[in-house]
């Protein structure tokens, strides 16, 4: 159990899990690079103690594994995943009452504690006086990246039907006035938009209170996805051992055990532009205009320390906050949505642009003909469910062998999937709808379309493990059995592309293509197919399923569309789309010195 972020911190460095970066580093650019090196060599967590220009320690890659992840949770992860398994089934708690009765007092015990405001515990202090972190080149300023967003129901008050949630917080920059006004980023599906439109239609400002630092537990809940109704601040302490503790302070919810709290009201239809900022699809996202904080108060605590994170292309430190919360959620989605045996939302494709699932088909056992039935319903339910609404391609697919495939191991599951798919049948499309915020494939932010490609049956071919001689001139390239990548001249509109994938698929509409399934349009089809992390990141990435799909022999009969040959993925980066994120050379230069023999970073 920690009561503070400092007490997990040294609890990692006597385990051999933190070390203390000593020499000055500047937040500009540098303590994101050091963090992004040391995260990629899979190294420990960051306490930067002699940050430029600002009187407070930072810390990062907590999470950086998700080893260390479970370790910081090892007093408590086993009882939340029976907690978990108890709203699956809550039968289990009746079958073996004696076994599972600490499970239930744990959760009595994490019911939120009100307290009296300690004002000696908390310093006033500026904006200007925070680590003010910029991560990328191109960011628009500097950003809080492990915040804990808390907003109230207006409708319904009180912290038991609050929303805790992770949203980039922009500090300075912009049009923002420094220490007066801060930007406030969220998505689609968050609970904070509830709240602002219930607070817009009464006209009133939003009162937002944003946490940073704190227990470990109190950032995992921010961004656990749990259902309606269920407070963060309630799992905080479940997963933290220890009660959320918190006071009312001139209206504005304090968390006692941050480092760092944020006080501020949004008011109705004040927004300001935002970013850009390089985010976790590996691009940056742009600046649009987004609602404007107002601040408060900003509270210190007198040692307190910044916990801070670097997203970039996947996998990332986030990629092991998916992790640590599919262990703990375990088979939470298989229950919630029948049918559904695996969902995997792929960390290497950016998350929401794909998502791999394994559902039941039971609708006509009475059939000899396999086709997907039920697999399509469950598709629906799954792209009508929180946060997986957003994803962009979903694959679906049923085995009666359970042991036969998993979403986890996505090159096993490409090729059990693509032996059976009925390309002619077996694609069905989504237009002019929701995708999320971050996904610039679309035609306008949050506008783009979605696309399942469901299979089922026996197989129907035999994937290909080389190219095909019929593409001997093209510059090809295998990125796995029955996928290739093949390079064309730079996109330059829909028109033309659409012109060139015409002939394309003229051209090798006779052509044996037999065993291959997909073909990627890449800038590079080398990169695409080098690994299977390009592959999918290039390909899910860079496409808008209605714009950029086609088909060798394609044809729409009836409203829907089909291919006699290969389906063609335009995955060319479009004018629209968001620039690549790429470290400055200079500052990679720079950070050298903390990994020179004798400094902190030595051997990193």
């Amino acid at each position: 159990m920690y009561n503070t972020l400092e007490s997990c911190l040294i609890d990692l460095e006597k385990n051999g899990e933190l070390i203390r970066v000593k020499e000055e580093i500047d937040p500009f650019l540098e303590m994101a690079a050091v963090h992004l090196r040391v995260h990629e060599k899979k190294g420990p967590a960051l306490l930067f103690e002699n940050i430029k220009g600002c009187n407070y320690r930072a810390a990062s890659n907590i999470f950086g594994t998700l080893v260390r992840s479970k370790f910081i949770f090892r007093n408590s992860f086993e009882k939340v995943q029976k907690l978990i398994q108890l709203k699956n089934d809550p039968l289990k708690a009746f079958r073996k009452p004696l076994k599972n009765i600490s499970v239930g007092l744990t959760a009595l015990k994490a019911l939120p504690l009100k307290k009296k405001f300690p004002a000696h515990l908390f310093s006033e202090i500026k904006i200007s006086d925070l680590p003010l972190i910029h991560h990328w080149p191109m960011d628009g300023g500097a950003f809080v990246t492990l915040p804990q967003v808390f907003t109230e129901d207006i409708d319904k008050p009180g912290i038991m039907n609050a929303n805790t949630g992770m949203y980039r917080i922009q500090l300075n920059g912009n049009d923002y006035i420094l220490n007066q006004e801060i930007g406030l980023h969220y998505q689609l599906h968050r609970g904070i938009g509830v709240h602002q439109t219930k607070a817009n239609l009464k006209g009133q400002p939003l009162k937002v209170s944003i946490f940073v630092g704190g227990p470990p537990a109190h950032s995992v809940a921010a961004v656990m996805p749990l259902p309606e109704g269920i407070s963060e601040s309630v799992f905080a302490g479940v997963l933290g051992n220890r009660r959320f503790r918190y006071s009312i302070h001139n209206g504005y919810y304090i968390s006692l055990d941050a480092d760092f709290v944020i006080t501020g009201e949004v008011f109705p239809l004040t927004n300001k532009p935002e970013g850009p900022f390089g985010d976790h699809l590996g691009y940056y996202s742009l600046k649009h205009d987004f609602p404007v904080m107002k601040v408060d108060k900003v509270f210190a605590k007198k040692n307190g320390i910044w916990p801070f994170t670097v997203v970039g292309r996947p996998p990332q430190e986030d990629t092991s906050f998916g992790e640590l919360i599919h262990e703990l959620t375990g088979e939470a989605l298989a229950n919630e949505i029948p049918g559904v045996k695996e969902v995997y939302a792929v960390d290497a494709a950016g998350v929401h642009p794909l998502l791999l699932a394994i559902g039941s088909e039971r609708y006509t056992p009475y059939q000899n003909t396999a086709a997907p039935s039920e697999l399509l319903t469950i598709a629906n339910h799954i792209l009508g469910t929180g946060q997986l609404s957003l994803a962009k391609f979903l694959f679906i697919t049923a085995s009666e062998k359970s042991s036969e495939i998993s979403t986890y191991a996505v090159k096993t599951y490409f090729k059990y999937f693509l032996e059976r798919i009925d390309l002619r049948r077996d694609l069905h499309f989504y237009t002019n709808t929701s995708i999320d915020t971050l996904d610039y494939s679309g035609t306008e932010i949050n506008r783009g379309s979605k696309v399942v490609f469901a299979a089922y049956g026996p197989k129907i071919r035999e994937l290909k493990t080389s190219i095909p001689t019929a593409f001997t001139n093209e510059n090809a390239s295998l990125c796995l059995p029955g996928i290739i990548a093949i390079k064309k001249n730079k996109f330059i509109n829909y028109p033309s592309a659409k012109a060139e994938m015409e002939n394309f698929s003229e051209k090798y509409k006779q052509a044996d293509l037999n065993g291959i399934a997909i073909i990627v349009i890449a800038d590079d089809e080398k990169f695409t197919a080098d690994s299977l992390n390009n592959f999918l990141w290039v390909t899910f990435t860079r496409c808008n399923p209605s714009h950029d799909i086609y088909g060798i022999d394609s044809f729409i009969e009836n409203k829907h569309w089909g291919c006699n040959g290969p389906v063609i993925i335009d995955a060319r980066i479009k004018p629209h789309h968001a620039p690549v994120l790429q470290k400055d050379p200079i500052v990679e230069q720079n950070i050298e010195r903390f990994f020179q023999k004798g400094a902190s970073l030595e051997g990193f």
